[in-house]
């Protein structure tokens, strides 16, 4: 297989310009957009390798007094840095890349209408603009990303969703259900879904403690240890693993850092209190993953 085979876009950072960065890297994506796009062409590739940065949906916005996907517009402390972006992707033919998760939405506001993130629900007040009624989020927040582009003078920018979806874990509305309710309708709704590049499955070997381990001082403490070099979010309050037992709970930590940590022999120690085992330790929707190299 050859480079071009497995890939046609050439991420640079990734959504370098979130909020939560304060502008740490808004100086230096730009040029790392160009270095990178430049070796390509260097070597050959430039005309069929294109480089671009994927960048979080919280870049555009419409203003409060009018919240409506054609009344967008990119942030005005990124406004400048985002359009010399948009600029060189568009001189090198490359596609403005949007990561775009309507989960965000109803995560970060408790009034967010549940309809209104998927894109199968009978949403009670869609959002009216112009012509245009909107009945689930993407669209909404994808229009309003074509509403920015076309204000800075790029309505023909090429657009890609470089990430889409729904957590399964970790929050009362990440669950498998709706993870499967959402990522259906994405794709009953024409999302396209790129195979990219396939890996293979280690064979399935978890960690796991015996449950009549009784030295729970020391079970308490590799789990501290395990969790802060792995994560333990499904361990979390309302999350898919919450109900364990102790031993469970450090089943679960142990088994996500020999996961993580490439399932060395000597990554299943834990003074002596895990084994490795073939037999799932899964219980209900709480489930144990193995390594996909």
């Amino acid at each position: 297989m050859n480079l071009t085979e497995c890939f046609r876009y050439v991420a640079v950072e990734n959504e370098p310009f979130l909020k939560a960065y304060n502008e740490a890297y808004l100086q230096i994506t730009l040029p790392a957009l160009k270095n990178v796009q430049n070796a390509l062409n260097r070597a050959g590739y430039g005309s069929q390798i294109k480089a671009t940065v994927p960048l979080n949906a919280d870049i555009y916005e419409s203003p409060e007094s009018n919240p409506v996907p054609s009344a967008g517009d990119f942030r005005s402390d990124i406004k400048d840095a985002t359009i010399e972006i948009v600029q060189f992707l568009d001189s090198n033919d490359a596609p403005f890349t949007v990561n775009i998760y309507p989960f965000l939405s109803l995560y970060g506001n408790p009034y967010f209408p549940m309809d209104f993130a998927f894109f199968d629900g009978s949403v009670n007040r869609p959002i009216k603009d112009g012509n245009y009624l909107y009945t689930n989020v993407f669209d909404a927040n994808y229009d309003t990303l074509v509403a920015s582009l076309t204000k800075a003078g790029y309505l023909d920018s090429k657009i890609i969703v470089g990430e889409i979806g729904w957590p399964t874990d970790g929050d009362i509305n990440a669950n498998v259900k709706n993870a499967k309710r959402f990522n259906q309708g994405a794709i009953q709704h024409k999302q396209k879904v790129s195979p990219g590049c396939r890996g293979t499955i280690h064979e399935p070997k978890v960690v796991r403690v015996e449950s009549s381990c009784q030295d729970l001082d020391g079970l308490a403490k590799e789990i501290d240890y395990a969790c802060s070099l792995a994560d333990c979010t499904s361990l979390g309050y309302g999350s898919s693993c919450n109900h364990l037992t102790l031993a469970g709970n450090a089943s679960f930590a142990f088994n996500m850092y020999y996961q993580l940590h490439g399932q060395g022999d000597w990554d299943c120690d834990f003074s002596g209190l895990a084994i490795v085992t073939k037999e799932d330790p899964s219980v209900s929707e709480c489930l144990f993953p193995v390594t996909i190299a």
